[in-house]
């Protein structure tokens, strides 16, 4: 997608549609585009349109504007209106006029900057809500929407806000591409071929495999792979911005999840795809750091296999033991996640980092206990908490912080080894956090489950069906927080 920002008068720039924000019952938003256009529009409003959030009118415009038509959106109560409720605004018009095959649209500034509102907000969400994921479809599409001007005075804080949405939305799209993927093309080796294209100046990549795990004693990981005959790849991103002490990001990256021999139910496998959607946003937070060329240090890792009932595979009972010397009973092997993560959060620890952060589509209680409106939050480190916090409300990739009591640790207990990877459907979201937490030692750390956030089951505002892509935004802001 071309962006551009032009001083220009919306009267004056040529384009299929020109987007007119207006707030709620306000026919009078506009003052500067004329006395035809704003007759045109307090007609509007007593008859067909309101402002109302997510409302939205075309309408041709006056014959002595340049605009070939007005796309009226709403955006709410004016006293209501905020960055997160523009950004909607961005997502619901830019879908709506790709879908009529409009390839040129601009946005008129005068409300947002009345509102004091930045108008990046509306072109983040413009640039997430027209992703369309067609990669295996033959039949053309039409052509997407090609060019979203600002019309506005291209200050350096616009112009510095404008490249980072583009770069930080183009990681989003670029994680839910890896996520939409299906497991047959998206395996473990070809993550970390996606990994390796990232390599850069300041990012450098390496993979352990199969033997290189073995050698370091990660029994934890490699349990989960045991049943595939894909190759599992352990994949380690080094990003150095500074010479600080490294923040590292964990992705869970299973790239198929049957459940292994505590075998899923056939209905929704297919999504399953989805379950290495941690390891996708850190993959997109490392492109967007990179890019942004961030003054941070950064270590990604992605423990990449997939969950298969081969003959091979881990039974229920087994025991094994992890890279720091634990051991695991294996209770059921649909809860592989956190047996790679234990692994990678004991392999982190040779890096000495300020803080840990996993991400993962770990727990269907998650999804049950939040729904899609927010991701579970549990860790040992309230300031990093607190970051995190704060990073979702901005972002409105929101967090919601679930308990890590002591007496998690009962249901975890082992009668023959030092834990088990489940204590049962009961509290099952906080206990596998607690299982994490054995591993992450005194390090702060903070665990984000994201499996009732990773995927979208119907077309949001800039969300539309499918991977998600969540994470990237969340994190790139975290880690700007703390430079």
């Amino acid at each position: 997608m071309n962006v551009s920002i032009k001083n220009i008068r919306d009267r004056d720039y040529r384009c299929d549609a020109l987007i007119l924000p207006f707030c709620e019952e306000d026919a009078g938003d506009y003052k500067s585009i004329g006395p035809s256009a704003s007759s045109l529009i307090r007609k509007i409003f007593r008859k067909e349109f309101s402002g109302k959030q997510h409302e939205l009118l075309l309408v041709p415009s006056p014959a002595d504007f340049k605009p070939e038509r007005f796309l009226l959106v709403g955006i709410g109560k004016r006293d209501e209106v905020s960055p997160e409720k523009v950004r909607q605004a961005g997502g619901k018009a830019a879908s709506y006029a790709q879908n009529l095959g409009l390839r040129n649209i601009a946005l008129s500034t005068e409300v947002l900057s009345s509102l004091k509102i930045s108008p990046a907000a509306f072109l983040e969400g413009a640039l997430l809500g027209t992703y369309k994921f067609r990669k295996y479809h033959t039949e053309n599409d039409k052509k997407p929407l090609s060019h979203i001007t600002i019309l506005s005075k291209a200050s350096r804080g616009l112009l510095d806000e404008v490249r980072s949405v583009q770069v930080v939305s183009s990681s989003v799209l670029f994680a839910r591409d890896l996520i939409n993927t299906p497991a047959n093309d998206m395996t473990p080796s070809h993550l970390a071929s996606v990994a390796r294209s990232l390599r850069g100046k300041n990012l450098s990549v390496k993979i352990l495999e199969k033997r290189d795990a073995a050698k370091l004693g990660m029994g934890a990981y490699l349990s989960v792979a045991k049943g595939s005959e894909e190759p599992p790849k352990f994949i380690i991103l080094h990003y150095r911005g500074t010479t600080k002490k490294p923040l590292v990001l964990i992705g869970k990256s299973i790239t198929f999840d049957s459940g292994g021999l505590s075998l899923k139910p056939a209905e929704g496998m297919e999504k399953m795809k989805y379950d290495m959607a941690g390891g996708a946003a850190v993959l997109g937070v490392f492109r967007a750091v990179s890019q942004l060329k961030l003054p941070v240090h950064l270590i990604g890792i992605l423990p990449a296999t997939e969950n298969l009932p081969g003959g091979s595979a881990t039974k229920p009972g087994d025991v094994i033991r992890s890279i720091g010397g634990k051991t695991i009973e294996i209770v059921n092997t649909d809860a592989e996640g956190r047996m790679t993560l234990a692994d990678a959060l004991g392999y982190a620890q040779r890096f000495r980092p300020y803080a840990m952060i996993d991400i993962a589509t770990l727990t269907g209680a998650c999804a049950i206990a939040l729904g899609q409106g927010a991701v579970a939050m549990m860790g040992n480190d309230k300031e990093l908490m607190d970051t995190i916090r704060k990073a979702g409300h901005m972002t409105y990739e929101r967090v919601w912080e679930m308990p890590l009591f002591d007496e998690y640790r009962e249901y975890i207990k082992s009668d023959i080894a030092d834990l088990k990877n489940t204590g049962g459907r009961a509290g099952s979201l906080s206990t596998s956090a607690y299982f994490l937490k054995e591993f992450a030692g005194e390090i702060p750390w903070v665990h984000l489950d994201i499996a009732g956030t990773a995927w979208s089951e119907k077309d949001r505002p800039y969300v539309p069906k499918g991977a998600a892509g969540i994470g990237v935004r969340l994190l790139t802001n975290v880690i700007r927080e703390s430079i």
